[in-house]
């Protein structure tokens, strides 16, 4: 698979897919097949949530269809 690169919300640049992180959101841009992220790096929050629900990936990016 080709190496992409792309600016992501922490500052960082997309390599290669993150292990141990399932990711099922197809609309981001750093999904790719069998459920991989390809941020390099992920942000989550914010920092007052209380519980996984209140959670977020801040580094998500929306796909340009």
């Amino acid at each position: 698979m080709e190496e992409r690169k792309y600016e992501t919300a922490c500052g960082k640049e997309r390599h290669k897919h993150i292990k141990g992180i399932n990711c099922n959101v197809e609309s981001c841009v750093y999904h790719e097949a069998q459920n991989e992220c390809y941020a390099g790096e992920i942000c989550v929050g914010p920092c007052d949530a209380k519980c996984s629900a209140n959670t977020v990936c801040a580094t998500f990016k929306p796909k340009q269809y």
